[in-house]
């Protein structure tokens, strides 16, 4: 609950070689908690001992260590940041009020003293502080109902995404463990990738993080496709090989459905570049579209590889699985052709880490 501001009684430091004048603001300030200094030394004593000054009257002319002296200092200190200065000057010292305002004083009171009108700006000035105090509150408040309200979404989104991706493993869509392998391998690729000069102001840690999590949906246009054609035990034929191809477009406009006519967000696009572009090849004779090379949106070209290698030593429906030796002599032959050539490469180096993936999440 976002409070309300509250009257708080200021501790009040007071800087000023004149006993006299330091005795006038102590009687009109006497409801606050006031603490005394004759020069600048002795304010910055005071400071470094009690962290809890709110705000501080400066005169700027004293002995030892003046007001100019000591403003520098307090702009200096982080700690005494929060400290609203406000500066005693005399009336024809019209340069020394602007020197102390630019060095960070907030407002000026001139000698001699209207104890009225001092009154008033040290109470104007208490509330503003007050109002920024609880402003500040309000605001780390709000942040952390965002934060949780941020966390419980991206929790639920991702719940989904996998409670969508076990539907299709269920139906024996995929191997056992398929999305789970191919999310690790693109993961892995894409740690690889960022550290090479063509990638690094690409693949920043909160992209990467999209395209791992939207990983599992990119096949999830297939809960589209007849059960006839999805596990059919032998090769399709070219009018079922064209119904197959749909899944891609099902899946993207499923993403896109609410999405249609307002700006789609960041992560729905990642999602849209994942399911679109996982077939088609760098040579541009793949699908839906035929896009080629750079063309094909990075999450597409990710999933590309790491899709084909985990069918390759799968076993499916209308294939015996084969050895990773198998999928990587593909991967090689392939470099240029079906996949991005520095993708390409990027899987060849973490050829053990692919591995151990896959040894990790078996069939």
């Amino acid at each position: 609950m976002i409070g309300k501001v509250t009257d708080m009684t200021e501790n009040i430091l007071i800087v000023d070689d004149s006993k006299v004048d330091v005795i006038m603001i102590q009687s009109i300030l006497s409801d606050y908690n006031l603490q005394v200094a004759y020069d600048g030394m002795e304010a910055l004593n005071i400071l470094e001992k009690n962290p809890n000054i709110d705000l501080m009257i400066l005169d700027l002319n004293m002995p030892k260590m003046n007001g100019f002296e000591v403003l520098e200092i307090v702009q200096r200190v982080p700690q005494y940041q929060k400290i609203v200065t406000l500066i005693l000057t005399n009336s024809d010292e019209l340069e020394s009020e602007i020197k102390g305002l630019d060095l960070g004083a907030v407002d000026y009171i001139r000698k001699p003293l209207n104890l009225e009108s001092l009154r008033k700006r040290i109470e104007i000035h208490v509330k503003l502080k007050n109002v920024s105090h609880q402003l500040a509150e309000n605001n780390a408040i709000l942040e952390k109902t965002v934060e949780k309200r941020t966390n419980e979404l991206v929790l639920t989104r991702n719940i989904t995404i996998q409670a969508l991706a076990g539907l299709l493993e269920a139906r024996d869509i995929e191997c056992c463990n398929h999305t789970k392998r191919t999310q690790l391998m693109v993961e892995a690729l894409c740690e690889q990738l960022s550290q090479k000069p063509a990638f690094s102001q690409v693949l920043t840690e909160h992209y990467v993080k999209e395209i791992v999590e939207t990983v599992p949906l990119h096949d999830i246009g297939k809960v589209g496709i007849p059960d006839k054609i999805l596990l059919k035990p032998g090769k399709l034929d070219e009018e079922e090989f064209k119904i197959m191809q749909q899944h891609v477009i099902l899946g993207t406009d499923a993403i896109k459905y609410e999405v249609q006519d307002i700006e789609v967000p960041d992560f729905i696009k990642t999602a849209i570049d994942c399911i679109g572009g996982h077939h088609e090849k760098y040579d541009g004779s793949g699908y839906p579209v035929g896009l080629k090379g750079e063309d094909i949106p990075l999450p597409g070209r990710l999933m590309a590889i790491a899709d084909v290698y985990d069918a390759i030593i799968s076993k499916r429906v209308y294939k015996e699985a084969l050895g990773q030796d198998v999928a990587l002599e593909y991967i090689k032959t392939q470099k240029g052709l079906h996949f991005d050539p520095h993708i390409v490469d990027a899987f060849l180096e973490i050829e053990a880490q692919i591995q151990q993936i896959v040894l990790s999440f078996k069939h």
